[in-house]
């Protein structure tokens, strides 16, 4: 709401200036550092003294005296050498945000964003990486939908890479099970495929020839025939069940899955690599040695100046595609560029859409986005640059300056989490893990723990709970430490996951923000236990007198008015920390004031209302920020 407001302020006073000097000029609007100086600041007698030539404070006298400011604001003063401080009028201030949405729409938005996250093999379980991925992506998309944007959630599904077909290999050459002997495995499946996957590396070591059989089995999946691709099919399907299953815990949704079999069977990356053919971005290697291979020569762009191997292989000598070539016909595709479009089917017991190569006749709309995020981990930095890049070669400048990759760094295990779950972490060190070695942590099985261990908290300090109301509350702990842990550290920083850290009701945690939701709801609950007015509604506020808010209270209900901002420097920049560290300082400042202004045992009915009013707006405050970063709110603590 506070973006609102700077911008109908600096419109304002934008037009007394024109009207005043006969000059144009772009206010800005800063926040005081303390309530006592105002709400907001505007530093513009500053910036205009040179070209006026006239003493800073004497212009923001003129401008005192002559800007007429909007309904809301109480007063303007001139501060310091030239400060103009806005105060607003803080019961009517405070009843729009008891009454209006927090966040709102920017009017100058249009056009979709596709944003691309979670993206996991299905080749076996999630891992406690996976989850960093899915929660930063699910998370991003719940502050664009907020801010207004309109968004398509798609989910890339490699069903025809190396790592599926590992483990069709493993079935069908290490365990000699037929398509229906694995269709009959019971679950988890996945985890089956987690101790398989692992199998078949020491396997491959073992004898390096029997790389062949991956390699027979790739092109059976790319394809699309024989029992090795059916395998793989078979294999993909159950364990995307299985992903679909371990993200919905955590509440994290899509719109479309995209299956990489789908683009192979299409054609989409051919009719890509032809468009890059004509457009001569790509060349054949005669010698050394990608010789046989189609390469991307990037010597030449600023980006790959300088390295020391800057081609790309887009296709392999033995006619298979790399993943950076099905990269870019998907990014085409996703910024309707490629010319050709999936056949779409619905997946009744999944509830979502998925791609085909022949679908239904009516659909929803897929693709043709305005702009295009790609969650995947800082590891695969270079190979979004040569995206990019594929689509500038091809004429494609605007769509390529659209292409964002949200880049984060890896989940590690903090040493006393990696001894908790049996695995031995050197020297104290974070421990890093690897699916290949069977090493880490499977998704399902840490938020198993953590239910586990918020069922034993809960427990002990309310004994008289049923175990279903247990076992839901558990669960909704669970994920507020797992979401907000995930996201609360930049994502510039390695993240070493500790499960005391994550479960804490107090300091960084997402049980403390519950904690505090639950802690501001229960004030309203005791109110109406004694009898006394529970809700003061918005038009109540208003006839409040403004003295009653003093500077701390104050304090709060501004800083629930900074939210939009914040949310959407956060979208912006990518840096979803900062709505974690806003719900966090909010938080904090609730239970600062709490205990200094009680409410139950005020007897002064208007300063009871008053701090009741300022506890109702930090309340929708943290429950906005705390929807963004899906943590949901619980009864009870």
């Amino acid at each position: 709401m506070l973006s609102l407001w700077r911008r109908d302020l600096a419109q304002g006073l934008s037009a007394a200036i024109r009207s005043a000097f006969g000059v144009e000029h772009d206010p800005v609007a800063e926040i005081p550092p303390r309530r006592a100086l105002g709400d907001l600041a505007f530093p513009a007698p500053l910036h205009l003294a040179r070209e006026l030539r006239r003493r800073p404070r004497e212009i923001a006298e003129e401008l005192a005296r002559t800007w007429r400011p909007p309904a809301g604001v109480r007063e303007v003063r001139v501060e310091g050498a030239g400060y103009l401080n806005v105060y607003f009028d803080r019961p009517a201030f405070a009843a729009r945000l008891l009454a209006e949405p927090l966040l709102g729409a920017d009017p100058g938005v249009a056009g979709k964003v596709v944003v691309e996250h979670t993206n996991i093999n299905p080749n076996k379980a999630a891992h406690i990486g996976h989850l960093r991925n899915a929660v930063l992506g699910d998370t991003l998309v719940r502050c664009l939908r907020a801010l207004g944007l309109p968004v398509e959630v798609q989910n890339y599904i490699d069903d025809t890479g190396v790592q599926v077909a590992d483990v069709v290999v493993g079935f069908v050459d290490i365990e000699r099970r037929t398509v229906a002997e694995v269709a009959a495995l019971p679950e988890p499946f996945d985890h089956h495929c987690w101790d398989l996957y692992s199998r078949v590396g020491a396997w491959y070591e073992e004898d390096p020839s029997r790389q062949g059989l991956r390699r027979e089995t790739l092109h059976e999946l790319e394809a699309g025939h024989g029992e090795r691709a059916e395998m793989g099919r078979l294999v993909a399907r159950r364990v995307l069940a299985r992903h679909l299953g371990t993200m919905a815990r955590l509440g994290v949704g899509y719109d479309l899955l995209t299956h990489e079999s789908d683009i192979l069977a299409l054609d989409f990356f051919h009719l890509a690599f032809e468009k890059l053919q004509a457009a001569g971005a790509v060349r054949l290697e005669a010698e050394g040695k990608n010789a046989g291979c189609w390469v991307m020569p990037l010597a030449d762009t600023p980006e790959f100046a300088g390295l020391e191997d800057p081609d790309k292989v887009i296709v392999r000598s033995d006619g298979t595609i790399t993943y950076v070539g099905k990269d870019i016909a998907y990014q085409l595709w996703k910024f309707g560029l490629l010319g050709k479009d999936f056949g779409y089917r619905w997946w009744p017991e999944q509830g979502l859409w998925q791609t085909a190569v022949e679908g239904a006749h009516e659909h929803p709309g897929f693709g043709g986005a305005e702009r295009v995020v790609n969650v995947i981990d800082a590891r695969q930095s270079y190979l979004q640059k040569i995206v990019r890049a594929g689509l500038s070669a091809l004429g494609h400048q605007d769509a390529a300056r659209r292409s964002t990759h949200f880049a984060y760094e890896m989940v590690t295990l903090s040493a006393a989490t990696a001894r908790l779950l049996g695995f031995a972490a050197e020297d104290g060190r974070a421990l890093e893990m690897s699916g290949r070695k069977g090493i880490g942590v499977k998704a399902d099985d840490l938020l198993d723990r953590l239910e586990e261990k918020a069922r034993e908290e809960i427990a002990a300090r309310n004994r008289e709970l049923e175990r279903e109301e247990l076992r839901r509350l558990a669960r909704q702990i669970a994920t507020a430490a797992l979401r907000f842990f995930m996201v609360k550290t930049t994502t510039t920083r390695v993240l070493a996951f500790d499960f005391d850290e994550a479960l804490s009701f107090e300091g960084d945690s997402g049980p403390y923000l519950q904690y505090s939701l639950v802690r501001a709801r229960n004030i309203g609950r005791r109110l109406a236990g004694a009898g006394l007015e529970a809700e003061v509604r918005p038009e109540a506020a208003a006839a409040l007198a403004p003295e009653l808010w003093s500077d701390d209270l104050w304090e709060l209900v501004h800083a629930v008015a900074r939210t939009g901002e914040v949310v959407e420097k956060a979208a912006s920049t990518l840096e979803l920390s900062l709505v974690a560290r806003h719900a966090l300082d909010l938080a904090q400042a609730f239970h600062a004031l709490y205990h200094h202004h009680p409410v139950l045992h005020e007897e002064d009915p208007a300063l009871r209302r008053t701090r009741l009013a300022t506890f109702q707006v930090f309340a929708r405050g943290l429950r906005t920020t705390a929807d963004l970063l899906g943590i949901p709110e619980p009864e009870r603590m």
